[in-house]
């Protein structure tokens, strides 16, 4: 497999100036941190020119600096006709340094929505850290994303095969495991360090009307898709044998029918990760949408 990989680097030097391409390079670097800021630009030329060459590549990987979040990244990959095409996004990894974990938790607020966007989260140095201190940063990155894969490493080595092929935007991987739906609410942090990002679970055992909930979540996301960064879930929905499964990446949203429920309970599964997330309001919204 052939890995093209696009590096963001933090420095003072203009993207323009600094963006390489050249005929053998496999890296295309765009200095100035933030790809976010330059998502539009920069980054879509640069996959327009990556696509254009005929040495062709089985993946891209872009590398973002640690200061960016991947939600507009996201989004590009969603909205954008030109990369669409020819591109889909696959999932989000963050790697973790498990070693300073808590300062970063504590001094820089973009590390939170990076692992709360993350499909993938890394918890390097493990081998630097306790037992004790490990489990902790596990169940604290547990309640801010309950959804993503967690693998703890040396060195960053990690076989290739779960960082490729992920999956995380199909909708065929919508299933939730028993996990994700853990009372959040009763760990206790002890670091000094609170975040406002933070994930909530739902579960219902009623019948969805799924022209109310399309209604209730696309004004959600319309009013606080900001907040909301990502959101899927499996409903119950009315007049259907049928799974309904759905997810949302900012105020992007898609669902659609699945598979039979067959022998599987039907219930209502779902879980909203974002900022400011009221539990309460959320669970009001979605009762809503029951059918009487």
């Amino acid at each position: 497999k052939r890995i093209a990989v696009i590096e963001n680097e933090f420095g003072d030097i203009s993207i323009d100036s600094d963006l390489i391409i050249g005929k053998s390079d496999e890296i295309f670097e765009m200095k100035n941190g933030c790809i976010c800021c330059s998502v539009r630009g920069d980054l879509i030329e640069t996959l327009n020119r990556l696509m254009n060459r005929q040495d062709k590549f089985d993946y891209v990987v872009i590398e973002g600096t640690g200061l960016a979040s991947p939600g507009p990244v996201a989004q590009a990959f969603l909205l954008e006709n030109e990369i669409t095409q020819s591109l889909f996004l696959d999932g989000i990894i963050t790697l973790i340094d498990s070693k300073n974990a808590w300062s970063h938790l504590k001094d820089i607020d973009v590390t939170w929505e990076q692992i709360a966007f993350s499909h993938v989260l890394i918890l390097n140095k493990s081998d630097l850290v306790s037992l004790e201190e490990l489990k902790s940063l596990e169940t604290h990155v547990r309640t801010i994303n309950p959804t993503a894969q967690l693998f703890n490493t040396k060195n960053a080595k990690i076989d290739l095969s779960h960082l490729l092929d992920i999956g995380g935007f199909d909708l065929n991987n919508a299933n939730l495991s028993e996990s994700e739906f853990l009372d959040n609410d009763l760990h206790e942090n002890h670091h000094e360090h609170e975040s406002d990002i933070t994930s909530v679970a739902i579960v219902c055992p009623d019948i969805i009307n799924p022209d109310k909930f399309n209604h209730w979540l696309r004004m959600l996301l319309i009013m606080e898709g900001m907040d909301v960064f990502r959101a899927k879930g499996i409903l119950n929905v009315k007049n259907s044998d049928k799974r309904y499964i759905f997810q949302s990446v900012y105020m992007l949203f898609e669902g659609r029918f699945d598979d039979a429920w067959n022998n599987r309970p039907k219930e209502n599964k779902m879980i909203f990760i974002g900022r400011n997330l009221s539990k309460e309001r959320l669970e009001k919204g979605v009762q809503s949408c029951i059918e009487p």
